[in-house]
């Protein structure tokens, strides 16, 4: 681990090895920043939305990945990514899930989030208490992901996206069938298939999904990133770039991908015989689904849904749980409301990725 110093202090008051719940004016491990949650011995962020000294990354979408930190750190899939992002000049240092660095006396180490490629799950413990910061995560296992793995700890920050009963989505197999169809229905019919995802995981589920229906065309951002995963050893299904100056016939019966931001292109418009799809876990909702007046909606989600955030939070077994971005107060209740002592933490997440894609929300700020 080059480039940072790792420092163990002094153990200090022997009450200090007592557990937080036990006397939590001795010993305190995380606490909400304006800049961001801080790991109070161990002087350093998770997530940070404003510039600081040392900056730990869950993953590499832009609301928890910003520009302006001093140092990154972040798993090996995740470096990459946010050196194409951020920088290839920033500073950073990667570990791998299960291993575990020392900084100023809090034990540090990565576990899988399962939310896309790199995620990953921060887990602190000092002085034998212990707190892990989820980012962003998902249960279902999508075959690209390294799938999620619960994390025993005292303290657990959860986030709440999706955190409405109504919010419960298909199997993996389930909804790639219903993908499949949907292209292969179109492919009959000498369409284009367009599918509108985020560049950075959603795409890449995409591609794995429809994977065999025809030639996969993608838009310069996801095949960007798509060379990046590449080069670090994730394997994808074989893709194209998408050029303005493509032969229309040539995608006839075959497939686009791209993100949302790129609905209403110029470029699209022209592709005549098209049928334009929303993947995006809003599409669970029936009205969501005339988003933008699309043809098809697809709930695809990298997010936990309801039944998966209870599941998650109570594998930890954690006696205190922060609730952030997404559906915060109702959560939180519930958790309460079940037993599990839950707060909100008022974070700038959620201003990046599925959020962005919600037709009828807010972003947080």
């Amino acid at each position: 681990m080059g480039g940072f110093l790792f420092l163990d202090l002094p153990a200090g008051n022997a009450f200090a090895i007592l557990r937080i719940h036990q006397f939590p004016f001795f010993l305190k491990l995380i606490k909400n920043t304006p800049k961001g949650i801080f790991c109070i011995p161990g002087k350093f962020y998770i997530d940070p939305w404003r510039p600081v000294d040392l900056a730990v990354i869950t993953h590499g979408h832009g609301d928890h990945a910003r520009w302006g930190m001093k140092k990154y750190l972040c798993h090996h899939l995740t470096r990459p990514i946010l050196q194409h992002r951020l920088g290839a000049d920033i500073s950073v240092e990667s570990i791998d899930y299960n291993e575990s660095v020392l900084i100023n006396g809090v034990r540090l180490s990565l576990h899988p989030a399962g939310h896309i490629v790199g995620s990953a799950q921060v887990r602190l413990e000092y002085k034998g208490y212990v707190a892990v910061i989820s980012g962003d995560y998902k249960l279902q296992d999508d075959g690209l992901s390294t799938p999620f793995e619960p994390v025993k700890c005292n303290e657990f920050v959860t986030e709440s996206t999706f955190g409405l009963p109504i919010y419960n989505w298909l199997s993996v197999d389930a909804l790639n069938d219903q993908l499949r169809t949907w292209v292969a229905r179109n492919r009959e019919n000498a369409k284009t298939s367009v599918l509108f995802g985020y560049s950075l995981g959603k795409a890449q589920r995409l591609m794995k999904a429809v994977d065999g229906l025809g030639e996969i065309y993608t838009h310069r951002s996801v095949f960007e990133l798509n060379q990046i995963m590449e080069s670090s050893g994730v394997e994808l299904p074989e893709y194209k770039l998408l050029s303005t100056e493509e032969d229309k016939k040539s995608l006839k019966g075959n497939i686009i991908i791209a993100p949302p931001a790129l609905y209403d292109s110029r470029f699209l418009r022209k592709i005549g015989d098209r049928s334009t799809a929303i993947c995006s876990g809003w599409m669970q909702v029936r009205g969501a689904r005339r988003w933008r007046s699309a043809d098809a909606g697809f709930a695809v989600s990298d997010h936990a849904d309801w039944q998966s955030l209870i599941t998650a939070v109570k594998e930890t077994g954690a006696e205190r749980v922060h609730v952030t971005h997404g559906q915060t107060a109702v959560f939180s209740k519930y958790l309460n409301e079940i037993g599990i002592a839950a707060d909100e933490f008022r974070t700038h997440y959620g201003q990046d990725e599925e959020v962005l894609e919600n037709p009828n929300a807010e972003p947080e700020v």
